[in-house]
């Protein structure tokens, strides 16, 4: 059973930095593409960055130029630079692989932007 663990999220105001690590075991980790999604309250999921097991990426346009996502395959994890955080950014993140697996999901971890 692949088991993924989401941290690094937390309460930060407006304008903070966060930065979110997802730890994946019992998969090939280098071999498949990984996705950074998050869900706000009373929205659907949604992609937020992804990348490949090469490690090119890809940011959504709602938060390019403030979220970097990058892997570690040696670790066998995946990273997610939020900085500039806005209110509209709280929600759970969560990782998963890319195209995302439902049985994957994890408790992911919370992001709250608030003054």
């Amino acid at each position: 059973q692949v088991h993924l663990v989401e941290s690094g999220g937390g309460l930060v105001q407006p304008g903070g930095s966060l930065r979110l690590s997802c730890v994946a075991s019992r998969i090939h980790f280098s071999s498949f593409d990984m996705g950074w999604y998050r869900q706000a309250p009373g929205k659907q999921r949604e992609l937020v960055a992804r990348i490949t097991s090469t490690g090119s990426a890809n940011i959504m346009d709602s938060v390019k130029g403030r979220f970097t996502i990058s892997r570690d395959n040696a670790k066998n994890t995946v990273y997610l630079q939020m900085n500039s955080l806005k209110p509209e950014d709280t929600a759970i993140y969560n990782c998963n692989i890319w195209p995302a697996f439902p049985g994957y999901w994890a408790q992911g971890t919370q992001v709250t932007v608030s003054s």
